[in-house]
């Protein structure tokens, strides 16, 4: 538990550290905030890594007890989740933010091709799809 509320304190202060920086302008915010999610980063892996590392005694006493599934360390699961979940909707906001306003453009000169850019712009939005079945299978596989 200590791990997961570690993980979670380290994502929200780096998202309000972007935003303060953001807001106040700093001067080589972009170093800074880089330096901000590298150790965040590092803290996010460490509150994944705890339960790991203290439920090892754990585990060796309840070997011997086969019967029933163990979901004490489902924590690498779900943090898998939600990084393959927000990785594909990021790259599928960066494709759509690319292919559509060069859709929108060629619609403007020639109104006959809305059928070609929106099949262009539907396989940009099939990205975050795929990360979204994935995710669900992995629920599945933590079940």
């Amino acid at each position: 538990m200590f791990g997961l509320i570690l993980s979670i304190s380290a994502v929200v202060v780096t998202i309000l550290a972007g935003v303060v920086m953001r807001r106040c302008g700093f001067i080589g915010s972009r170093k800074s905030l880089a330096c901000l999610m590298a150790v965040s980063f590092c803290v996010m892996l460490a509150g994944a890594l705890l339960p790991l590392a203290s439920d090892g005694a754990a585990v060796a006493a309840e070997s011997a007890e086969a019967t029933k599934p163990d979901v004490s360390n489902n924590g690498l699961g779900y943090i898998s989740m939600a990084l393959v979940t927000g990785l594909a909707c990021i790259g599928a906001g960066i494709a759509v933010g690319s292919v559509g306003p060069a859709a929108i453009g060629l619609i403007g000169e020639q109104p006959g091709a809305i059928g070609t850019t929106l099949i262009y712009v539907g396989l940009a939005e099939g990205i975050a799809i795929y990360g979204i079945v994935i995710s669900i299978l992995i629920l599945n596989k933590l079940g």
